[in-house]
């Protein structure tokens, strides 16, 4: 790990090379959270994950990693006992506190990079999250996901593969692009275009008996267990 000085605390570095680059990340989401609800994709498909999330029932204990303002969080509410919301932007937690108001609910800051549980959960959600995770981390990202996880536990997430051409600075075959506020400022960040039949067959590699289905947009949804 290393101390980023826009974070204000330890951003891990790996040996992977992408330390730099997730900390570009985490400062750009610190930096839109102003402006973050404004510019949500309005794209099909996403009633499609709200109707999915409310038959898979998140009940019990959930864990959201990467939760954002808050978008997600208000609906796990409808089913979960209690829901421990964990995100790296103190930004976005400010505004995540104002918009619940809930004290069923628990919020953390940490990177999730480097942050481990202090406790297991019924279920684990995040929602356009996984994108952000180099597929170099993948599998460390699932194996965070596993210590989170009680024994019968359930994970539902949703994500995207849209990209616009402007951001594909490196190209169609990068994964990494550059996002620009508002104001101009560009900041670079990981956004990994999954395909669901891919993404299912990566799940079932490591583990997790996952079924990713696709919407009539660029979202997706996935949802399971353990194998």
């Amino acid at each position: 790990m290393f101390p980023n000085p826009v974070l204000g605390y330890c951003v891990a570095m790996g040996d992977d090379g992408f330390g730099p680059l997730l900390a570009e990340q985490i400062a750009y989401y610190r930096a839109s959270a102003p402006e973050y609800l404004q510019g949500m994709l309005d794209l099909p498909g996403s009633s499609e994950i709200e109707e999915a999330l409310e038959v898979f029932r998140p009940t019990g204990d959930v864990l959201e990693l990467a939760c954002g303002p808050a978008t997600w969080t208000r609906r796990l509410l409808h089913h979960a006992a209690t829901v421990t919301a964990v995100d790296a932007a103190p930004e976005m937690l400010r505004i995540a506190r104002e918009r619940v108001g809930d004290d069923r609910v628990r919020f953390l800051l940490a990177d999730l990079f480097a942050w481990r549980p202090d406790r297991r959960y019924d279920v684990v959600f995040f929602g356009f999250w996984l994108s952000h995770v180099p597929l170099e981390r993948f599998a460390d990202f699932w194996a965070l996901v596993d210590d989170c996880l009680a024994p019968e536990g359930r994970v539902f997430f949703a994500d995207d593969a849209y990209r616009t051409s402007e951001e594909l600075v490196e190209g169609a075959e990068s994964s990494t692009i550059r996002r620009r506020l508002r104001d101009g400022t560009a900041h670079r960040a990981v956004k990994v275009p999954h395909s669901t039949h891919e993404l299912e067959a990566r799940l079932a590699h490591l583990g997790w008996d996952i079924t990713v289905s696709p919407t009539a947009g660029p979202f997706f949804w996935g949802a399971g267990g353990r194998a």
